[in-house]
């Protein structure tokens, strides 16, 4: 009777991977946002303290790397909702949110233009991104309605649209500011009127 070799369970990297692959997607992502998708990614290993081989181990190529850059964002942002929905009022955890929200914008207009630009498939990573940020906003917004801080009639998506829609319009190199200040607008507009 023949033998079925065993399967061994899939290892979790070790720790020192871990902290590894996580001072690499720092580091580039603030490479990418700094200097454009055709940062060095000599100069990326080199800041977060490893080697190109062990850069390479993770990432591959450069579109695995803004890939994974990417997913982390819209992974701190999904994170983030249950974060601030456990502390604060509930309009100043939707208020926190549309502010990291603003941090991720900055990182999808060099990163998106680059995934979409390589293989087709790439573009899919995006679209896979709308849902998780929606499920969020959607969230916090509940909240701040049931909570009686927010008007019932207020759409998370188009308070998106809004800082989207500036972080496009605006091609100046402060549209940043602009859109935290937007923020602000939007939680005050949104307040439900006593």
């Amino acid at each position: 009777m023949p033998v079925k070799p065993t399967q061994s369970p899939e290892r979790k990297p070790r720790a020192d991977a871990q902290r590894n692959r996580g001072r690499i997607l720092d580091v580039a992502k603030r490479a990418f946002t700094r200097y454009g998708a055709d940062a060095s990614l000599d100069d990326i290993a080199k800041e977060a303290g490893v080697g190109p081989g062990t850069l390479y181990r993770h990432f591959p190529t450069r579109d695995d790397l803004l890939e994974a850059v990417y997913r982390t964002e819209v992974e701190k942002l999904a994170a983030a909702e249950r974060k601030f929905a456990d502390s604060g009022s509930a309009i100043e955890a939707l208020r926190a949110w549309m502010l990291l929200f603003v941090d991720y914008i900055t990182t999808k207009k060099i990163i998106a233009p680059a995934l979409s630009a390589q293989v087709v498939g790439r573009s899919k990573v995006i679209e896979a991104s709308y849902a998780p940020i929606h499920e969020a906003v959607r969230a916090l917004v509940k909240r701040a309605v049931e909570s009686g801080e927010v008007r019932k009639e207020v759409d998370a998506i188009d308070l998106l649209r809004a800082l989207v829609g500036v972080a496009y319009l605006e091609s100046a190199p402060d549209w940043q500011s602009s859109a935290k200040r937007l923020v602000d607008i939007l939680i005050a507009g949104s307040r439900k009127n006593k």
